[in-house]
Formats: structure tokens, sequence, C-alpha cells
């Protein structure tokens, strides 16, 4: 009973938060182009030169690292990452962190509570991806086992959603 109520109440809050954020004329790109806690994810999004799709209609759902997550793969991987000829590897994290279509957190809680708190989603490089409830939150577990928190949702664009999560996931 704890964990309807847990994820009903989820599901009002970002209800709520969805109305408010539905009227977002910018693309996800323009979105996270003009907020600097993605400025290295836009590094990567140009540098994998995947700027173009993600500013196309989709809809897209992107789950968008801070750049505390990115902070946290040591700089010497980073930047070999974002070298030309390593594009191919860092298009497959990157859209590894993008599901086709538009996910609310209210359409992931439902999926939560059908899937009895663990629901796959497919991304774009066509890797599985877990949405997990834990600890009073809603987690991403990639291929690795790792897992990073989705910290703030329902960021709507024109052409999707973005949720932020404090980590980047590996395919």
């Amino acid at each position: 009973m704890k964990k309807v109520i847990f994820i009903l109440s989820l599901v009002a809050i970002f209800t709520v938060q969805n109305t408010k954020a539905q009227m977002n004329s910018k693309s996800i790109v323009e979105i996270a182009s003009s907020t600097d806690d993605f400025s290295t994810l836009v590094t990567a999004l140009k540098a994998a030169d995947l700027v173009g799709a993600l500013q196309g209609d989709g809809p897209f759902t992107v789950f968008a690292p801070l750049n505390s997550g990115f902070a946290k793969i040591d700089s010497e991987t980073l930047n070999s990452l974002l070298e030309p000829e390593n594009k191919d590897q860092l298009s497959a994290i990157l859209t590894y962190h993008v599901v086709a279509g538009k996910l609310t957190a209210a359409d992931v809680a439902k999926a939560l509570e059908a899937g009895k708190g663990k629901v796959e989603l497919t991304t774009l490089n066509g890797a599985t991806l877990t949405a997990v409830s834990k600890d009073g939150g809603i987690y991403l577990m990639d291929q690795k086992g790792n897992y990073s928190m989705i910290a703030k949702t329902d960021v709507m664009a024109s052409n999707g959603v973005i949720h932020v999560i404090n980590d980047v996931v590996m395919p």
C-alpha cells in the first residue's frame, strides 16, 4: 500500500510539473544549450554530430546527464571520447541516453507500477536501459549494473522531454 501511495504521489507531482512545462517551444538541444549544467553534454553532442538529430521532430525522451555526472568519468577517458576518431563510440554512449517517443514521469511511474518496480526501455542505440524504483526514487540501471538517479523530470521541449540524471549511463 505504501508503494502505491508513493507512486500515486509521484504521478500527481509530475502531472503538475508536466502541465506547467507543456508550453516550451524550444527543442531539446536548445534547452540543453541554454543550461550551464548541460555544457559537457552539448559539447559531446556536437563532437558526436548528434545535434541535428536531436533538433528533429522526434519525439524523444532524453535522460540528460549533468556536468557533474560527466566529471565522474576520468578526464583522460572523457577527452579521448571527444576526439573525432572516437565519434562512433561517443555516439553509442549518447544515444544510450535517448528513447524514441515522449515518456513523461507519469508514463514511467505507470510502467514501473505495472512492472512491479522495474521497466526496460529500448534506447536509440538498440540497447536496453532499465528504470528501477528503489530507495524512494527512480533510477536508471545501465547494462553494467550501475545506477543513475533521475534528479529532475519533465523538462518539456517542442520535440520531446528531458529527464535530468546524475550520472552518465553506459551501454
